[in-house]
């Protein structure tokens, strides 16, 4: 293929262009990412410089060309990659047929095979230093070059031009040489710190993140495989921080400043926010994000990720199936809702279930679900829609099951109440580091309700009404496992009894990278047998305790 020359016409340069671009690999990438990597190569390979005026009018068309629902017979992939630079690109054009794509690996079959792979490994690159710089320079640049209500009403076509247009201006003062990946990069980069969530968009895109911590400008931390991390992300300064802040809070119809320095959040995707700014938070902002998998994690995840055995698992599922009342304790991060999702794929579809939430988190996967979520108070100190009043609304709606995402309060006696007259199967979290530790937290949070701690009443309400305790552990290593699943066995005097079905006895010669043991069943036939052989399962219930 001939280059360009200084002569050449605009029309042959466009040629030129729409030849590179229609050899390029369209997965994942726009018509006008395509087009900006054609145009880099041809002009890396001519040397000649084009206006910035040829430039975008080459890009425009090319764009326009490449859009999806233009003819394109003659379209056909050769690379499968888009290289990161243009002598790539050059290297891989001469191909004559398409490349054969790698097979994928096959999906691992134990849960050692699983733990060998590479989990911390990020699916979406962070951005790197120079390129975060260049990022900043652009924005400063638009922000006084560019009408920031323009940019917003133009179709995103338009909107990546205008920004092209401004980086390439931007690498030109600075005699910087971009090739045509690290533009798109940059374009990426500029319309999230202008439309979206800024240096954060990366790490929500990325699914091995499952925490994002921003402690100011400078620290951004994120959890990965259950190891917190510290990214080379970075703000420009406080202000860019309480900027995204704002606009998080801004699109729940919440504000954020001296006033109101915290406030949490929900993001579109149902991550869950907190956001605390001066004067409370010290030393400048911090956001703090909690993502959630676009799918639910079941059961048989959890057991390949070693977080309980299959008999366990095949206990819970039944337990959900058996409508028995469940409390799942643990500490922050622990996997306390996770596990609640899991187990609600049991749960049969006729049935009418209602959730009730500070924050939205539940991801349950029947069809008949109402959700319901708490409503602070506003700035005036009116409006407040506690956790009390939603389940005693919850409770006139006709509910088969009642799940709460975590009791904190008064609420706890409404939910025993519910339990207690008819509304079996319910279940929710609680913050406690045992199970013996979870019954009296639930005493005190009775006290909330005018219930003296130590009462006979709240603890007859327990017995009567709960079920099973189960406790989840995020352990030093990282990993999340159940470490014990209890039954309430009754009142011996005043005490309840509790009996532990299944545990997880840690090994002594555990270290910090691997927390090493085994789950051991205790051998105890639990009380709701007589339930399961009600619901038909007595023999199953047998056969999965060796009974």
């Amino acid at each position: 293929m001939t280059l360009l020359s200084p002569n050449v016409a605009m029309d042959d340069a466009l040629s030129q262009v729409l030849d590179i671009a229609k050899q390029i690999n369209a997965a994942g990438l726009s018509a006008a990412e395509r087009a900006n990597v054609a145009v880099s190569y041809v002009i890396e390979n001519s040397g000649v410089t084009w206006p910035l005026s040829v430039q975008r009018e080459i890009l425009k068309a090319a764009t326009a060309a490449l859009a999806p629902g233009t003819p394109s017979a003659n379209l056909k992939p050769v690379l499968e990659v888009v290289p990161a630079t243009p002598a790539a690109v050059k290297a891989a054009t001469p191909a004559k047929s398409p490349q054969p794509r790698p097979q994928r690996p096959e999906a691992p079959k134990s849960a050692a095979q699983i733990e060998a792979l590479p989990k911390t490994t990020p699916l979406v690159r962070e951005p790197s230093g120079d390129l975060m710089n260049t990022s900043n320079e652009v924005v400063k640049a638009l922000s006084t070059t560019l009408d920031f209500s323009k940019l917003v009403s133009q179709p995103r076509v338009e909107q990546e031009q205008l920004i092209r247009d401004a980086i390439r201006t931007v690498s030109e003062e600075r005699k910087m040489r971009l090739n045509g990946r690290e533009v798109s990069d940059l374009v990426t980069a500029v319309l999230a710190d202008m439309l979206g969530l800024g240096p954060l968009e990366a790490l929500l895109a990325d699914d091995t993140v499952t925490d994002i911590m921003v402690n100011g400008p400078h620290q951004v931390y994120v959890e990965r495989s259950g190891k917190l991390v510290l990214t080379n992300i970075r703000f420009r300064d406080n202000a860019h921080v309480f900027a995204v802040a704002s606009r998080i809070v801004a699109a729940v119809g919440r504000r954020i400043d001296e006033s109101q320095p915290m406030v949490d959040a929900r993001l579109k995707d149902g991550s869950r926010v907190n956001v605390a700014v001066p004067p409370l938070a010290i030393d400048g902002p911090t956001i703090t994000i909690r993502k959630f998998p676009a799918n639910p994690v079941k059961l048989e995840a959890l057991v390949k990720g070693g977080s309980m055995t299959q008999q366990m698992a095949d206990f819970l599922a039944m337990a959900a199936i058996l409508r028995l009342n469940i409390l799942v304790s643990g500490g922050t991060g622990s996997g306390k809702t996770t596990l609640m999702n899991a187990m609600s794929q049991f749960i049969p579809e006729g049935e009418r279930l209602v959730t009730i939430e500070d924050a939205a988190e539940l991801r349950f996967q029947q069809p008949h679900v109402v959700r319901f979520e708490t409503r602070p108070p506003n700035v005036e100190g009116t409006g407040e829609i506690t956790m009390r009043t939603l389940v005693r609304n919850a409770l006139r709606m006709r509910p088969d099951r009642i799940i709460i995402g975590e009791i904190r309060g008064d609420e706890v006696l409404d939910l025993l109440q519910a339990m207690n007259t008819g509304h079996d199967g319910s279940m929710s979290t609680l913050h406690a580091n045992t199970p013996r530790e979870a019954l009296t937290r639930v005493e005190s949070m009775a006290a909330l309700a005018g219930f003296a701690p130590g009462t006979g009443v709240v603890r007859r309400q327990l017995v009567d009404a709960v079920h099973l305790i189960i406790q989840v552990s995020r352990m030093r290593d990282g990993k999340r496992r159940i470490t014990s699943i209890s039954e309430i066995a009754g009142l011996a005097g005043d005490a309840i009894t509790l009996q532990e079905l299944f545990t997880f006895d840690a090994d002594p010669s555990s270290t910090r990278a691997e927390v090493k043991g085994e789950f051991r069943y205790s051998g105890y036939r639990p009380k709701f047998a007589r339930r399961a052989a009600e619901y038909g399962l007595g023999d199953a219930l047998d056969a999965l305790l060796g009974g």
